[in-house]
């Protein structure tokens, strides 16, 4: 028995040959659910025991076939009551938390225990005291195979993405509280959680984050002005004691670390992303990754609702998910129409009409019919299915020409005035639209929303008061706009005279881009410049030093490894679609290719931290970024957030700034 962290198989040599989700696989099922097939318990069938969290991380990570081929036949929650099982092995998953401990001496002590032996792994470091607790009841030591810290307490949702499950960081983080606990205790646990990630796959950041935007003494610094200092401070804290106590954990820097917080970007949450995967998750009222949909009932029954996974298994989903809705919907044809191509059955139902004059509902119709060939088409009718839908509302709700605007206020070409007309003449665009374009606004022009004038325009924008508090709380997450700005901006509504601004530099010179998505999160600027050393360290200050060695290693990633930028046409082009033989990182090939790439070859990771809410656009730009820079970005954050649920969470903060005096960390 030992108490250590597990180290069998996440050295940072190792890394370098795995992804970051492979990796983290990889611990649970090897070194934690493998490791339990030692001596006489080598043939036997294990029982797994969770917590909630715990649960929570393994089914992010592996699925139940996975589990099943590591030996386990029964998963168990350890707080509910469980049959005893004496002649099967337990493994325990469990936070190192003193119920969970208690739970477990209650199942092992005594003459007859609930198992034979018992394989503990907390996800954790575990207080010293409740070791102590554990190893003075000599009726559990026997029966202890193992004792183990696995550090390992975040969340992965993609193969570069991860969260750290804080719900509600948004609401306690920048919420109204007479004092800072909720938000001291959120910002422990989430330093703790992510100091894991780093903890599994043996990296030893270089950690920077995003300075208090004015530290002088005219302006009072608030709480909220430091979550990301704070959080660097936290995470700092546990890496120390990791490199003290992990065997294996390196000494020296290994990766980049930066921290940033939503109030960083308040646009990406809230606008139109127009990739497959965010209009799904935008536009089908998913529940996570789940869509459900109706199929044929069997014997020529009802129809019946069938639950599917929008996840990396699928390789339609895979392939297509970061690709522009157009080009989606395209490339689903097209493999409908090749299909029917490749397959003479198919052809001879398909008869003599012209494959390219059939629409792809037509095609798949077609190849339906052909019992034989249900299992290939299966997932690729499910993908047509959910394109069309998406599709339909594009065109139900006028979506085009409202993401024309946003695009166009988020990069200076329109203004206020444009919106006041929009309101006006699409009285009856879907009411979440015109929330999301006033929170843009918003953000592009928040001295605008200051008194009447706001009060007016969302008046104009028939918005609730829900709503309104919403669109205040955005704009109190980028803080209280420029006097100067605001006393320039002093004119009603109907005198507005202040010049269009940009919120975002226009980047299509340097890639050609499908029209409606010049838009970019800011952390894409963000990633290129600390890639080649160019990022502020006055606005972004590192918390250690890097070793001399650090940025002189091959890997370590200069800008002589960013591809020379090319644009085939300009970014005002006149169709939907654009042609498919470019590779600027977005289309779905190109992201096959970068994802699928020799993970020896990347330089040093790139880690993202976000609190308070990551985006879907945030994760396609690491995945591009990843090919491009040849450096594997992965992207952590609070939680996951879609439009709505980010939306959600707006309304549920209530504003009060906190001094530096009510600081208690």
């Amino acid at each position: 028995m030992s108490m250590s962290d597990s180290d069998s198989s996440s050295s940072s040599h190792a890394a370098d040959h795995k992804s970051f989700k492979q990796i983290t696989r990889e611990r649970l099922l090897h070194e934690m659910l493998r490791s339990a097939k030692t001596g006489d318990s080598k043939s036997t069938w294990k029982v797994l025991i969770m917590d909630k969290l715990t649960v929570k991380i393994m089914s992010h990570t592996c699925k139940m076939a996975d589990i099943t081929d590591e030996g386990v036949s029964l998963v168990e929650d350890i707080y509910k009551r469980r049959q005893p099982l004496p002649t099967m092995d337990a493994i325990y998953f469990i936070q190192p938390t003193r119920e969970n401990v208690i739970m477990f001496l209650s199942d092992m002590s005594g003459k007859t225990p609930l198992y034979r032996k018992a394989f503990v792994f907390f996800s954790s470091t575990i207080p010293r005291e409740l070791v102590m607790e554990i190893k003075k009841d000599p009726r559990v030591l026997p029966r202890l195979g193992a004792l183990k810290e696995m550090n390992l307490e975040y969340f992965p949702i993609d193969s570069q993405g991860f969260i750290t499950n804080n719900e509600r960081a948004l609401e306690e983080l920048f919420g109204d509280e007479e004092s800072n606990l909720k938000g001291v205790a959120c910002l422990n646990l989430m330093a703790q959680r992510l100091a894991t990630v780093f903890a599994s796959l043996r990296e030893f950041p270089v950690v920077r984050f995003r300075a208090a935007k004015s530290l002088d003494a005219m302006t009072m610094t608030t709480f909220r002005d430091l979550i990301p200092t704070k959080l660097a401070a936290g995470v700092w804290d546990c890496l120390m004691k990791y490199k003290k106590t992990i065997p294996n954990f390196p000494q020296t820097e290994s990766c980049d670390l930066l921290i940033l917080d939503r109030s960083l970007d308040q646009i990406a949450p809230v606008i139109h992303e127009w990739t497959y995967d965010a209009m799904c998750h935008d536009l089908l009222n998913m529940e996570g990754n789940k869509y459900v949909h109706e199929v044929a009932g069997k014997a020529g029954g009802p129809p019946e609702r069938k639950e599917v996974l929008l996840e990396d298994h699928d390789p339609i989903w895979l392939e297509l998910r970061h690709a522009h809705i157009a080009d989606a919907s395209e490339r689903l044809h097209e493999k409908m129409t090749s299909f029917i191509s490749r397959n003479k059955a198919a052809q001879i139902q398909h008869g003599s009409r012209d494959s390219k004059e059939m629409s792809t509902r037509d095609l798949q119709k077609m190849v339906q019919a052909l019992p034989q060939y249900s299992e290939q088409i299966d997932k690729l009718s499910l993908h047509v299915e959910i394109a069309g839908k998406i599709n339909s509302i594009i065109r139900e709700t006028g979506l085009r020409e409202l993401g024309q605007l946003e695009q166009d206020i988020v990069f200076g070409d329109a203004g206020m005035k444009d919106v006041i007309k929009f309101f006006t003449t699409k009285e009856d665009a879907p009411h979440e639209y015109k929330l999301r374009l006033i929170m843009i606004l918003a953000a592009v022009y928040p001295e605008k929303f200051e008194g009447e004038k706001g009060i007016n325009l969302m008046k104009v924008a028939r918005l609730t008061d829900e709503d309104i508090t919403a669109v205040n709380n955005l704009r109190m997450l980028g803080g209280q706009p420029d006097t100067k700005k605001s006393l320039t901006a002093a004119f009603g509504l109907k005198f507005d005279i202040q010049k269009k601004r940009a919120a975002r530099k226009d980047r299509t010179g340097e890639e050609e881009t499908w029209q409606l998505s010049r838009f970019y999160p800011i952390i894409e600027e963000l990633i290129e410049k600390l890639m080649k050393n160019d990022l502020s360290k006055e606005d972004y200050p590192c918390l250690n030093d890097p070793s001399p060695t650090f940025h002189g290693s091959p890997f370590a990633g200069t800008a002589n490894t960013i591809p020379p930028p090319h644009s085939m046409r300009s970014r005002r082009t006149p169709t939907w679609a654009r042609p498919r033989g470019s590779d600027d990182g977005y289309s779905s090939d190109s992201v096959l290719r970068h994802t699928s790439s020799d993970f020896k070859k990347m330089g040093r990771r790139i880690f993202v931290f976000i609190v308070g809410g990551a985006t879907r656009s945030e994760l396609r730009a690491c995945h591009k970024l990843t090919g491009k820079l040849k450096r594997e970005i992965i992207l952590g954050s609070s939680s996951l957030d879609d439009p709505a649920q980010f939306i959600k969470k707006l309304k549920m903060i209530t504003t009060h700034e906190l001094s530096l005096d009510d600081i208690q960390i």
